[in-house]
């Protein structure tokens, strides 16, 4: 989507109101798209809104629920689409998790994930929509202090490649695109795992600057507007985005 379009775009990013989601509804909106904001919690949407003004509309709401996905597409049939909501796993080794705190992010992340590429491509959105959904660097490297959150965060990956594939198969034109963002203190939910993993390894959190959500929220308007190669999977570092293979 050229840089001049997005102006004119409707976007929908589920988890909003915090972390990466509301650094990636802030940059849109300043790229000037319309922003919906989709999140559980209604007073940091509100706030968010009162940043951001006209060009935000907050939509209290469970991005997991199965029925919210067709009810907000059909609704607002967002040219983008960044699917980035998600539970905060339980920081603790796989013999203290009971089943249901290590499939959380299942039954969250990946089953949201799940309901709006199923949507996305059974409406269909309009040709030239960009689909983003936020995985994680673990769903490469593992997370054994995290449940099921690195296999979940994998599944999303695979999940999107599948309706990367979808897409081109009914030649719909939608893209479909996982970005792996490595862990950061930068975030509530960053924060406490790298101070969970120096604990574990007994060393001091490492050095160096973070990825930050507004890096994240540029990261994603970059690979909205840009031409883009024919890729649907990128890790995103606190050095930059690069194309996995």
């Amino acid at each position: 989507m050229p840089d001049n379009e997005i102006a004119e775009a409707t976007a929908l990013v589920t988890g909003a109101s915090r972390g990466f989601g509301r650094g990636i509804a802030t940059a849109l909106s300043r790229a000037g798209a319309q922003v919906v904001g989709v999140a559980r919690d209604p007073a940091p949407l509100e706030e968010l809104r009162a940043e951001l003004g006209g060009s935000f509309t907050a939509v209290s709401a469970d991005a997991a629920d199965p029925t919210v996905a067709g009810q907000l597409i059909d609704a607002y049939h967002p040219r983008i689409l960044v699917l980035n909501a998600g539970a905060t796993p339980l920081p603790r080794p796989v013999q203290r998790h009971t089943w249901q705190t290590f499939s959380r992010s299942w039954d969250v992340d990946v089953q949201h994930v799940f309901h709006w590429t199923r949507e996305a491509l059974l409406a269909p959105l309009a040709p030239g929509t960009t689909v983003i959904t936020l995985s994680s660097g673990a769903a490469l490297r593992g997370s054994p202090l995290s449940g099921g959150y690195a296999g979940a965060k994998a599944a999303i990956r695979w999940l999107t490649a599948y309706g990367a594939a979808e897409s081109e198969r009914e030649k719909l034109g939608i893209r479909f695109v996982s970005l792996l963002p490595q862990l950061t203190p930068a975030t509530r939910l960053g924060a406490i795992y790298v101070a969970a993993y120096a604990a574990r390894q007994d060393v001091d959190v490492p050095p160096g600057p973070p990825l930050t959500p507004e890096r994240v929220g540029q990261a994603v308007t970059d690979l909205v507007t840009g031409p883009g190669p024919d890729q649907d999977a990128y890790l995103l570092t606190a050095a930059g985005v690069r194309p996995l293979a």
